[in-house]
């Protein structure tokens, strides 16, 4: 006992602490997180069809637009616990100290206890990490899960063990079956390290090698290739895709594309809602097979894939390469016009910087470019410590020669070939979110804590030039902190950036004047020196708690994430669309993109009062307010109990409850009442689920006969199933079923309505 007492590092329990409490509190407060992903938990609680597919609605019609593997973690969870949001996040909070532990245990045993205890402090504060991890997406155990890949192959190069060589790339095919291709990032690290380090002869570790992609190759498509081939009929449309294929979803929707920054899905745009016309085609000599596989003649698929508040991404409507399609402005609408009457902000291209690369400024990703990660609109997500991370590996190679390779250098080897390539990628990506940056963290965090050492070593021994990086990079690293965080002066006041920048310049000088001193105080000065350089982290860190979160597209600062202009610049806690420049003529938008909006940008006078959504955040959940949701894709979040009771007297056995062209609108009725409910189209409501005979087999055979129509706009989908629904239903009146009067939620294209087909 004493033993295992001694065991435990006094320093790592705080740290952990610190993490939980950056990951975890709150986390209660959160009635739904990202409701895409907690829609399709509580489809895929019914039945093991839906569970397995990763089904987003009850009857298991479509996916969603991810594998399965986090969201079957997710499920166990809410079934364990029940359904609720902070059911969802609690594994991805778990994940991001598994993720901290995990940096620990990989760099103790070859840099030191300091390092490692450095190491885990840097990751833990990185405020991507504390933004994600408090969320139900995704990325938080992708990243732990890639980290414990590479902590087997540590072990496995280390002890010569092809079984822990064969887990880790096994890993990485299990991280692959979380988010795709985002996974496959680490892999020139992979390979580099193995090939330096797995100590056998040539032939042995080629073979051996090649029995580690194999795996990875075999856990990587296992899922995609048994789905893909299940008869189209048998299981559900692959959300999102194209083909409706898991493996096109891999490779194009959520692989090339993300580079190029320009999603297919794009083209179905808001054509139809706006009159564009972009993707349209005469479906009357169509089969239901070729609607259902979407083939060359596919549905006129309306929807709007735009949505600022996607689960994961939005597409670019563009096809000409350029961020543009068809004289439209990267939104689907046509040129100069918006829904409802909107004006376009003055200067705004929702494109981002003028339809280049795709969607990049739309979401708060920057100018494509070498210096990108640095630009004020990505550098407060994880680039603080760069500085020091890159200056440290210099030091730690600085030795390196062609028969001296060191473990040390074999494994900052390996940190840099995991961040070189993830940070060229974002440089010069067209399409992604500042969320996905936690990609960046595991390397930046390990550099860190190994070189901060590594120059505190060179420094204290005066190692000639070397000796002079440990100042040097605490000077770097504040004024770049003052940098990030001057920018939102207003915001926070001046006196956090400032106070870095002086303590920082100052700890610098007097490292510099002590250099050639032997001095008791340098140890304790270099470790203030950190600490200076965690001031701005550590308040980005605690942003989502002390601002509020964004559960769709989180992102960390004082600002929040606002989904569809990105994380930053829009002033105010939890705002919601506050346009630049005046933000036009908003009179009869409502795009239901409220929150707090405490301090939001836009001039007075822009935004009628009482615009649903666009009030304070105390505004009926109703009428769409989304509370910390940043964009149209957290619409709708409350049930209405007018409807819901409606919907269950007037039900005469049907399955379900109702069908809808919005996802959102099902949501809190799946989440919250565990009812039945349709979803017609997927997440844009625009993948081609359903044909009008299916839907005509749907209610003759006494499965449903409510469908809601509307909604998000565009996002009604298929025109032909809309149509469909309202030639054969009759509308019943709002007084009837909606406790809002003006005939259900106001989003961008307008009212709901309620049809009864039978």
């Amino acid at each position: 006992m004493n033993q295992a007492k001694r065991r435990i590092d006094p320093v790592l329990v705080p740290i952990l602490l610190l993490a939980a409490i950056l990951n975890g509190y709150g986390i209660w407060n959160d009635q739904y997180a990202n409701s895409y992903y907690t829609t399709a938990v509580g489809s895929m609680l019914r039945n093991f069809h839906n569970f397995f597919f990763a089904s987003l609605d009850s009857a298991g019609s479509v996916t969603v637009d991810k594998p399965p593997v986090v969201f079957w973690i997710q499920t166990a969870f809410a079934y364990v616990f029940g359904l609720h949001g902070w059911s969802v996040i609690l594994p991805q909070a778990l994940a991001g100290i598994g993720s901290v532990l995990l940096i620990y245990f990989m760099v103790k045993p070859t840099f030191g206890l300091a390092a490692a205890r450095i190491s885990a402090m840097a990751m833990a504060t990185v405020p991507v990490v504390a933004a994600v991890s408090r969320t139900n997406n995704i990325d938080s155990m992708l990243v732990f899960t890639l980290l414990l890949g590479s902590w087997f192959l540590f072990k496995g190069a280390g002890k010569g063990s092809i079984w822990r060589l064969l887990a880790a790339f096994g890993l990485i095919g299990l991280a692959f079956n979380m988010k795709m291709l985002q996974a496959y990032m680490i892999l020139p690290a992979f390979y580099l390290f193995y090939l330096l380090a797995f100590g056998a002869p040539w032939r042995k570790k080629l073979l051996a090698l090649v029995g580690g992609t194999a795996v990875l190759a075999a856990v990587s498509l296992s899922w995609a290739v048994t789905v893909d081939s299940i008869p189209a009929d048998e299981r559900p449309y692959i959300g999102s895709s194209e083909t409706n294929s898991v493996l096109e979803l891999a490779f194009g929707y959520n692989g090339l594309s993300r580079l190029t920054g320009q999603q297919n899905t794009g083209n179905r745009g808001m054509s139809n809602a706006m009159g564009a016309g972009n993707e349209r085609g005469d479906r009357s000599g169509e089969t239901a097979a070729q609607e259902t596989n979407g083939g060359a003649g596919r549905a006129d698929r309306s929807g709007m894939e735009i949505s600022p508040g996607t689960p994961d991404d939005a597409s670019n409507a563009g096809g000409d390469g350029d961020g543009r399609s068809n004289g439209m402005n990267g939104t689907g609408f046509p040129q100069g016009q918006m829904p409802n009457g909107f004006e376009m902000p003055t200067g705004m291209d929702f494109a981002g910087f003028n339809g280049g690369g795709g969607m990049g400024g739309m979401f708060g990703t920057g100018q494509k470019g070498p210096l990108r990660l640095f630009q004020t609109e990505l550098s407060g997500q994880a680039s603080w410590l760069l500085p020091t991370a890159l200056l440290g590996a210099v030091v730690l190679l600085a030795g390196i020669r062609r028969r001296n390779v060191t473990e040390q250098h074999k494994q900052t080897l390996f940190w840099l070939a995991w961040l070189f390539p993830a940070a060229a990628f974002f440089s010069v990506a067209g399409f992604f979110h500042q969320y996905y940056l936690i990609m960046l963290a595991p390397p930046v965090a390990a550099l860190t804590g190994a070189g901060f050492v590594a120059m505190w070593k060179a420094y204290r021994e005066r190692q000639g030039w070397m000796a002079w990086l440990l100042p040097l990079s605490v000077l770097l690293t504040t004024v770049f902190g003052w940098y990030i965080m001057q920018a939102y002066n207003d915001t926070i006041g001046a006196g956090w950036s400032i106070g870095e920048l002086a303590a920082g310049v100052l700890i610098s000088l007097v490292l510099v004047v002590m250099l050639q001193r032997a001095h008791s105080l340098k140890q304790p000065l270099a470790i203030a020196g950190f600490m200076v350089m965690l001031i701005g982290p550590v308040y980005w860190a605690f942003t989502p708690i002390t601002y509020g979160g964004n559960s769709m597209i989180p992102a960390a600062g004082p600002t929040g994430s606002n989904g569809m202009f990105g994380g930053g610049g829009m002033g105010g806690r939890n705002t919601g669309m506050a346009p630049p420049n005046g933000g036009g003529n908003m009179n009869g938008w409502q795009p239901s993109m409220g929150g707090n909006n405490e301090g939001a940008s836009a001039q007075a006078g822009d935004i009628p009062a009482g615009t649903p959504g666009m009030g304070n955040g105390n505004a009926d959940r109703n009428r769409s307010s989304m509370r910390g949701s940043g964009g149209p894709g957290n619409r709708n979040e409350q049930v209405d109990e007018t409807t819901l009771n409606y919907l269950r007297e007037h039900n005469t056995g049907e399955t379900y409850l109702f069908a809808t062209t919005d996802y959102n609108q099902a949501a809190p009725y799946i989440i919250d009442e565990n009812e039945a409910v349709i979803t017609l189209g997927g997440f844009s409501g625009s993948d081609p689920v359903y044909t009008t005979k299916k839907l005509e087999q749907l209610v003759e055979s006494g499965q449903v006969k409510y469908f809601m129509v509307g909604g998000m706009g565009g996002r009604g989908g298929n025109s032909e199933i809309t149509n469909w629904i309202k030639e054969h239903g009759t509308e019943v009146p709002a007084s009837e079923w909606t406790s809002n009067a003006e005939g259900g939620d106001s989003g961008f294209g307008g009212q709901t309505t309620l049809y009864e087909v039978q």
